[in-house]
């Protein structure tokens, strides 16, 4: 009869290498977060397809000690007592005013030590994308059946050892030698296997369409550009990530609009005046003709400066109030030009944003970009 002991010996000091990977991943994690709307504006990620690596500050992990008084201040090594977690007991003053902080000089108060670590596209949607899903999503009569999975469902007595659940094997142990001490665990009988079960499931998900519509006239420069399809960029990533079966339909429009490769739309430039009821025409004849409501959930996403000819204003407005009314979700994002201080669609489609179906966001600058994400996509 063989017997196994579970020992309680102290291995916290063999799991200080772990401890100081954990420490080091959430430091890197918290940078991450501070940086991440700065880092989705990075235009160059859309050229490359998100293969490059970007460098991010990740402040330096220090232990602590006990160090030597540089500043030869008498210290008494005994408290006064009354002292409470998070009380400040003393802090460093500079003598000299010449040189604080902020202030003129070449300054004297010590920095903070950074790193830069290397990171991936994929560490970046890994946060993003938690904050991230397709808003209204209804059933539709157009089921697509996704490729079978194997999902474990529970545990069984027989089974391949391959598929052994050991911990539920040792409890099982546990439980059938209740006298003496519950650190000894017996040989183990065939009565105390366990093993995880498993079974082929079918993942239905509901049909689904997203139309990315954005202005690629001559009002639209380099900044407004970058902006929109920094913003596309990311949608698309997202959906393909989670939704696997969504079609996305890229869109490109000036005074006329027309249906483009997803290469071309990310790619290349156009001018010309701007007609934006074109793009909205198209999308609703692509809905009446190819993807209807009763089959597809629907959505919408322009993005344009506002600039538009003011007699093609109203026919905006009513084309718009007809795509909120087929589409699950319909998100405009008006890139915020200086030059233009006349009305934009913006002050267009104000009235509209009473409608829950209808979102509206200003960008102003590149890091809006992630803005504009969690509005469209806040469910």
């Amino acid at each position: 009869m063989v017997n196994f002991r579970i020992n309680r010996d102290d291995w916290s000091l063999y799991r200080k290498p772990f401890v100081d990977v954990e420490r080091h991943r959430k430091k890197v994690f918290e940078a991450l977060k501070r940086n991440l709307a700065e880092l989705l504006c990075d235009e160059s990620l859309i050229l490359e397809k998100g293969k490059k690596l970007f460098k991010i500050p990740v402040q330096s992990m220090e232990e602590y000690c006990f160090r030597y008084n540089l500043q030869q201040i008498d210290y008494i090594g005994q408290g006064q007592g009354n002292t409470k977690e998070g009380k400040i007991l003393s802090a460093i003053i500079e003598k000299s005013d010449n040189y604080e902080r902020g202030k003129l000089g070449g300054g004297t108060l010590p920095g903070v030590d950074y790193y830069e670590v290397d990171i991936t596209v994929e560490d970046l949607e890994d946060i993003l994308y938690k904050e991230l899903k397709l808003p209204n999503l209804q059933e539709k009569d157009r089921n697509i059946i996704e490729e079978d999975t194997l999902k474990f469902k529970g545990t069984s007595r027989v089974g391949p050892f391959a598929n052994l659940d050991k911990k539920k094997t040792i409890l099982e142990n546990i439980k059938r030698n209740p006298i003496g001490s519950i650190e000894i665990i017996n040989s183990f009988i065939p009565e105390d296997l366990r093993f995880n079960t498993w079974e082929k499931t079918e993942e239905v998900s509901h049909g689904a369409v997203v139309f990315a519509m954005m202005d690629v006239s001559g009002s639209m420069g380099t900044q407004e550009k970058y902006s929109s399809r920094s913003f596309f960029f990311w949608m698309t990533r997202f959906l393909r990530t989670y939704y696997k079966k969504v079609e996305i339909i890229f869109l490109a429009h000036h005074t006329e609009a027309k249906q483009v490769e997803e290469h071309e739309f990310f790619t290349k430039g156009e001018s010309g005046g701007t007609r934006c009821s074109s793009v909205y025409k198209l999308v609703l004849d692509l809905i009446d003709n190819k993807y209807t409501q009763s089959e597809y959930n629907i959505y919408a996403f322009h993005f344009s400066d506002g600039d538009n000819l003011p007699s093609d204003n109203a026919k905006c407005r009513a084309l718009m109030e007809t795509l909120i009314g087929k589409c699950n979700l319909v998100g405009y994002g008006e890139i915020a030009n200086p030059y233009y201080k006349t009305g934009t669609l913006m002050d267009l489609y104000k009235p509209l944003c009473s409608n829950k179906k209808f979102v509206s966001v200003i960008i102003k600058d590149r890091t809006d970009v992630h803005l504009a994400l969690k509005k469209f996509f806040s469910g």
